[in-house]
């Protein structure tokens, strides 16, 4: 039933857009970074990971079917633009970088994958509707946005059960909100945009 739906191949495009935004271009500016041991940006790079590791949580709770996977995929479509943009001190020492191709291709992927998960964002927003309901995710337009996630199971995890994987996901995602919280309620008073620790 889900071959029906219009957006399937959009789907599909948008999980190879995520690895290469989210996964690749972001690895390879990180051993870059390292390479060239610039502070600023491993510090940027490693806040990035560590939001956007919401992305994999997602991924493992849609394996599973659980409907929260919507609305962790909406949210973490803007923590990971707030998370590049929101350290008034790194954003200082990018731009007192000097004028290479590392601050370039740094600054292109921050505005691309910017651009990139504000333009999903819009679009999860359609779909928030397959969070809730009992029937909702067994829609032809909810089930295609599981395929992906399925198939990722296939060809990392196929010993394993879809039960285990949403475990680990929930398990994931419990600790991700107890950082976050700790971040919002504690450390950001504390701190404001500094991303160094005081």
């Amino acid at each position: 039933m889900e071959e029906n739906v219009w957006f399937k191949p959009l789907v599909w495009m948008d999980y190879r857009l995520a690895l290469l935004f989210t996964v690749f271009i972001p690895l390879t500016l990180l051993i870059w970074a390292l390479y060239k041991r610039s502070e600023a940006v491993q510090r940027l790079l490693t806040i990035y990971w560590r939001v956007a590791s919401l992305l994999l949580i997602t991924v493992y709770l849609l394996i599973a079917s659980l409907q929260i996977g919507f609305i962790t995929a909406a949210i973490a479509r803007l923590l990971i633009p707030a998370s590049l943009w929101f350290w008034a001190d790194i954003n200082e020492e990018i731009n007192d970088l000097p004028q290479r191709s590392l601050k370039l291709a740094l600054t292109s992927w921050r505005w691309a994958v910017t651009v990139y998960n504000l333009i999903g964002f819009v679009a999860q927003i359609f779909f928030l509707g397959c969070a809730f309901g009992g029937g909702a995710i067994e829609q032809p337009s909810c089930r295609v946005w599981l395929e992906p996630p399925w198939r990722y199971k296939e060809i990392f995890h196929a010993g394993y059960s879809t039960g285990f994987l949403g475990f680990l996901g929930i398990v994931g995602l419990i600790i991700y909100v107890l950082y976050l919280s700790y971040f919002i309620f504690v450390r950001l008073g504390k701190q404001g945009r500094s991303a160094m620790e005081q």
